[in-house]
């Protein structure tokens, strides 16, 4: 019996020897061959060097003129990276204490942590528990693949180890809490505070700091916008874990505990949404869309919130009922050609074509100022050049005749331009338009600051073009008659700053004198004429505010605009439906043409721009014209003189004018 005994107490411990060794065997295979894989995969990952380690792709920052922030814009991940001095310490804690508490003890892996946790995937036959350390949880996510696999893990390991002895502890937490999704969009901890709390990560308390530390391991399940209860419990979690390590103590935690969560984040919506998109759309042209989208500029714009609100309040004020026409409205420095205000009427979640800038509309009767200009840069006065006031057919050099009427068919007889000016008679600047020639037109538009394609035709005295013009090009041409013939292109962004401080851009003006200020100030006190007494006479801002501009509507009211100008801000408007060519005959009762809305929410704006504006006049130019009579087919009278037009107008000379100013019809 005894011997029998021995016997199986024998055979079980060779037994046990055996399957030991067969098991021993197996994992020397098993390593053999996971060495083997992990070294032909290590061999084709990335190195480790720093400038992967430092390239996190960044949300870039739009401001408005006054520093407020108008937009945050990025691609995929909306991250701003932020130094770990500028994190408190209280959120380095909570991280550390619940994503690795040996954080400062191991050396990338920690064997603790890894030994359980593949135990319980052994048994389980998968990868059931992590056990990753933040140092392998960067390395992940910046070097590895999401890939869930045995030798993705042991890549993990080994590429932590290697990046413990390349950089510190406290890169690598930077790092990770820059790097890391919070939900919600949010990348990294200086998004996350903004998205959850509406302040920047350095200003956390510790309830704040514990809830964040807490999204990590499930950032939709642990989100206070999607479920307040399960934050809250996750929250706590964390400041107990803080606790037992020591690094608050129990009553503080507690306290912490007893608060609620309180989200306010701030919105992702831009109150400016139709400037925004054209201040991205000029970064992408000069940067490339991965830049903008990832690159963490801070753009600084030109646009001022007080008048973009005034100029939304003046269009809500006037078109505000369901049907109503669309608007938009431009607003441009004229010294410096900065836009100050860009606004559209439509709902920009509806549409996103910019009115303001992308909408080309015939401009009507605003053209007029173009043809002036060029009359008077051959030395035409305004005030001594006279045509008759009719209906007419104007034979066309190519063949057959242009019909040129009053919108209301009301003629004033013999008028000079400024006259014509003030009544904006078509058949007048259609007479004017074939004596100096439409190309001459052209060419004034053009240098003024059109961009848009012209063609040289009679008609574009009429603001009769091929393809229509935008409120921005509008602005921007009356603006270089605002300063004295001086064109400074449009501009909306006056810096552009790295995300190392680095100035990349900053903006220069440096107008450039496209015509001379004697003919700028010629057309200006014309068009001053018009405000006063003519077409445009609502658009009077009073003796405080010297205003010049002119009404444009088209021949059956399909587009109506006011165009005008002080010293200090030269600004479009334009009314019409976008989509279709609707004469807009019935609007709240009445006719729509551009000395009616259109200048109320000129006004409405104007009047805000300019309520802190000192007053100062248009300034007297330095030049001199040679005036010298106009020579065509159809002028009555030129006379020609060495001085100032308005100098030797007919008002100053004692004589009477051949056709008086009486009440403004509608041609503009």
């Amino acid at each position: 019996m005894a011997r029998r005994r021995r016997n199986k107490r024998y055979n079980k411990r060779s037994f046990l020897k055996l399957a030991g060794a067969s098991v021993a065997l197996g994992l020397i295979v098993a390593l053999l061959v996971g060495i083997q894989t992990v070294s032909a995969l290590v061999h084709d990952l990335p190195k480790l060097d720093a400038k992967t380690l430092q390239s996190l792709g960044q949300t870039s920052k739009i401001y408005a003129a006054d520093g407020s922030l108008l937009a945050e814009i990025y691609g995929t991940q909306n991250r701003t990276v932020v130094p770990l001095a500028s994190m408190p310490n209280y959120l380095k804690q909570a991280t550390v204490a619940i994503e690795d508490q040996r954080f400062y003890q191991h050396g990338g892996v920690d064997f603790q942590s890894i030994g359980r946790a593949f135990l319980t995937d052994i048994s389980q036959g998968r990868l059931a528990e992590g056990g990753s350390t933040i140092t392998q949880q960067l390395v992940k996510k910046v070097y590895v693949s999401d890939e869930r696999s045995f030798t993705r893990k042991a890549v993990e390991a080994i590429l932590a180890i290697e990046l413990e002895h390349s950089v510190t502890k406290d890169t690598i937490l930077e790092r990770y809490l820059n790097t890391v999704y919070y939900g919600s969009d949010a990348y990294g901890v200086e998004a996350a505070a903004q998205t959850y709390f509406g302040k920047d990560v350095s200003q956390l308390d510790l309830s704040e700091c514990a809830t964040l530390a807490g999204l990590p391991q499930a950032p939709s399940a642990f989100s206070p916008k999607n479920d307040i209860k399960a934050s809250t419990d996750r929250r706590n979690e964390v400041l107990e874990k803080m606790a037992d390590l020591g690094y608050i103590p129990r009553t503080q935690a507690r306290s912490a505990e007893a608060q609620p969560i309180d989200v306010h984040g701030g919105s992702t919506v831009s109150p400016d949404p139709y400037f925004v998109e054209y201040v991205k759309q000029e970064l992408i042209d000069k940067y490339g869309e991965q830049k903008v989208f990832e690159g963490g500029l801070k753009v600084y714009t030109t646009i001022e919130p007080k008048l973009q609100a005034a100029g939304l309040a003046a269009i809500k004020k006037t078109l505000y009922e369901k049907g109503d026409p669309a608007a938009a409205l431009v607003s441009i420095d004229p010294h410096t050609g900065y836009i100050k205000a860009m606004v559209s009427s439509q709902d920009f979640q509806k549409s996103q074509f910019n009115l303001a800038t992308q909408a080309k509309r015939q401009p009507g009767s605003c053209f007029k100022p173009f043809v002036l200009t060029a009359a008077v840069e051959q030395g035409v006065n305004p005030m001594k050049t006279y045509y008759m006031s009719k209906e007419m057919e104007i034979p066309l050099p190519g063949g057959g005749t242009w019909h040129v009427a009053t919108y209301d068919h009301h003629y004033y007889g013999v008028s000079n331009l400024d006259q014509a000016m003030a009544h904006s008679d078509n058949t007048i600047f259609a007479q004017l338009v074939m004596d100096i020639g439409p190309e001459k037109a052209r060419d004034a538009a053009k240098k003024l600051g059109i961009t848009s394609d012209i063609s040289a035709n009679p008609s574009i005295a009429l603001g009769g073009l091929e393809y229509g013009v935008s409120p921005m090009e509008m602005a921007s041409a009356y603006a270089t008659l605002a300063d004295g013939g001086k064109y400074a292109k449009p501009r909306a962004i006056t810096r552009v700053e790295m995300p190392d401080g680095a100035i990349d851009y900053q903006a220069t003006p440096q107008p450039t004198q496209v015509v001379s200020d004697a003919v700028a100030s010629t057309v200006t006190q014309v068009m001053e004429d018009d405000v006063k007494d003519g077409t445009s006479s609502r658009a009077n801002l009073g003796p405080q505010h010297p205003a010049a501009g002119k009404t444009g509507s088209t021949e059956n009211l399909q587009d109506a605009w006011f165009v005008g100008f002080t010293p200090d801000y030269s600004t479009s408007v334009w009314i019409g439906y976008p989509d279709t060519q609707i004469p807009m005959t019935d609007v709240h009762g009445t006719s729509v043409w551009g000395g009616g809305l259109p200048v109320d929410i000129w006004k409405g704006f104007m009047t805000t721009a300019e309520s802190n504006l000192p007053r100062h006049d248009f300034p007297p130019p330095v030049d001199k014209i040679v005036f010298t009579p106009l020579k065509g087919t159809y002028v009555l009278f030129s006379g020609g003189d060495k001085s100032n037009a308005r100098d030797n107008a007919y008002g100053n000379t004692g004589h009477e004018p051949p056709g008086s100013i009486t009440t403004p019809d509608v041609n503009g």
